[in-house]
């Protein structure tokens, strides 16, 4: 019976069958400058349903993506969600499941600023923020609620851990905060955090950059997946590539060290839109 990670070796020295989120990972390294020169992948089942002679296992498939620039090597790596289906043993198909486009259902609120007298500054801790996105970049922290969509919970906790004040508690239209089973929107929905980084004065705020490879470690780049003005996700940036362009962490397709650009996330179009933040300042 052949297993998930054989099956995914398969599938990706395949060129027929590779999925089109490969086709744009090795497309966006040879605009780049890189190679893949190495991928691992380990398949850890979670889910069956037996029905008749068929078999569907849904996996978390880690992979472990080795890049090469320039001499100089950096791992990068991705959670997906798949699941197989078996007939009498045999994988007969295959299916990502739970892909990276948010929850459009979700609330489209610009969070107010916190009615609050006097200036909350803070010194921005960016080895504490990165440090805490590396800790819990494929895992979750137990103080926190997890969310379906969880992208900008953990983006908030690691902007938190870097010692960004909360406010505007308990009202969720106003300020950043989070307080047992109650948050503000700007903590766990991507627009409304987006909207309160460029238009906090005080506490948690972010000023506008032009450019991705002036972003510093720690700072947030938000994204536009379809154009629309919807803000879709969020990430960190914890690394930069030999070029000195963001590598980023996230969650909900949880992924380390990945370009910053995500072409090839299920959920790009042509239509993306970007906002890049310096957090602090």
């Amino acid at each position: 019976m052949m297993e998930m990670s054989e099956y995914w070796t398969k599938l990706l020295s395949d060129e027929k069958e590779q999925p089109i989120w490969w086709e744009r990972k090795q497309e966006l390294w040879e605009r780049e400058k890189g190679s893949i020169v190495k991928v691992e992948g380990r398949g850890e089942p979670f889910q069956n349903i037996r029905y008749d002679d068929k078999t569907n296992e849904d996996h978390l498939l880690h992979l472990r993506f080795l890049i090469k620039q320039e001499g100089r090597y950096h791992l990068e790596e991705q959670v997906l969600h798949y699941r197989l289906e078996r007939k009498n043993g045999e994988i007969i198909n295959y299916k990502e499941i739970l892909p990276e486009i948010p929850n459009r259902k979700t609330p489209s609120i610009q969070v107010k600023e916190a009615e609050e007298s006097g200036r909350q500054d803070f010194v921005y801790d960016r080895r504490e923020a990165v440090r805490y996105a590396e800790r819990w970049w494929n895992s979750y922290n137990p103080a926190f609620r997890v969310f379906d969509d969880d992208c900008t919970n953990y983006i908030s906790q690691c902007l938190y851990a870097g010692g960004a004040p909360m406010r505007g508690a308990p009202q969720r239209d106003r300020g950043w905060w989070y307080q047992g089973n109650n948050w503000s929107y700007s903590w766990s929905v991507a627009h409304s955090l987006r909207w309160y980084l460029s238009g906090s004065t005080v506490g948690l705020r972010g000023r506008e950059l032009e450019n991705p490879q002036d972003l510093m470690l720690g700072d947030v780049i938000c994204y536009d997946f379809e154009g629309d003005g919807r803000w879709d996700h969020n990430t960190i940036v914890v690394n930069k590539d030999f070029y000195g362009m963001p590598l980023v962490n996230a969650h909900t397709n949880n992924s380390r060290n990945r370009y910053w650009t995500y072409e090839d996330s299920a959920a790009w179009t042509p239509n993306i839109q970007y906002k890049f933040f310096r957090i602090g300042e």
